[in-house]
């Protein structure tokens, strides 16, 4: 008589419930000790290498997820979750994944005595909703932030410094501040497509800096063009 349990694919690996979850584990911890040194201003650098030799430096978060190429689906997971996180409030991509990956090992220690999954999740719902009341009681309110500028700066250099050195992170703080509060409309929310970022491969990072007009990096497109117009 066969077997009532067959797999759909032969050449894949069966494994139990508690090796599952191990290995799951394990996942969530292997990709948190991959960021774990970009957190804060004092993070260290990665250096990702491309397929054609191109090379980037960067230790923020979101870069580093998208440009890994990460094979287990709990990473997958977590990397998603993060960069959700990213693309929601634009910070907070590598505390999510050190939060998450160190959840998941404090569980560990727990499903080692023979604790259920489920009784942890439910653990974690209900800190989650204590976070959360926390977090109403602690937030502090600003119904006018917009008049505000150096708030406004406040929030900017704290997510650019733990990314950026700080000279030039102090710098991009006051070009970002002023750019939103340009482009900025009654009413409306806020198109960061009215922003636009040029590279000047010849200029150093220290030369940035904000121009409230057109930008246009290209030559004349006849001899006779004037190369300097006002009051036009």
């Amino acid at each position: 008589m066969s077997s009532a349990v067959e797999l759909v694919n032969p050449n894949a690996e069966h494994v139990g419930k508690q090796q599952a979850l191990l290995i799951n584990t394990a996942a969530a911890k292997g990709l948190q000790s991959v960021l774990k040194s970009n957190l804060g201003p004092k993070g260290t650098l990665k250096m990702l290498v491309g397929g054609a030799g191109q090379i980037k430096l960067t230790k923020d978060g979101h870069t580093l997820l998208q440009e890994m190429q990460i094979q287990h689906p709990t990473a997958t997971l977590i990397a998603r979750t993060a960069t959700a996180t990213d693309d929601t409030v634009g910070d907070g991509t590598t505390s999510t994944v050190l939060f998450v990956g160190e959840l998941l090992k404090q569980s560990e220690r727990h499903l080692s005595e023979g604790c259920h999954p489920r009784i942890i999740v439910d653990g974690f719902d209900i800190a989650k909703k204590a976070m959360i009341e926390f977090l109403e009681t602690f937030k502090k309110k600003f119904p006018d932030i917009v008049s505000d500028r150096e708030q406004l700066c406040n929030v900017c250099r704290t997510a650019l410094q733990t990314k950026l050195r700080a000279d030039v992170a102090d710098q991009m703080t006051e070009i970002v501040t002023d750019a939103l509060l340009t482009i900025r409309k009654e009413g409306q929310p806020i198109d960061l497509h009215m922003v636009e970022v040029i590279h000047m491969l010849h200029k150093m990072d220290l030369d940035t800096r904000l121009v409230k007009g057109l930008v246009l990096d290209h030559g004349a497109r006849h001899p006779a063009m004037p190369k300097e117009l006002k009051n036009v």
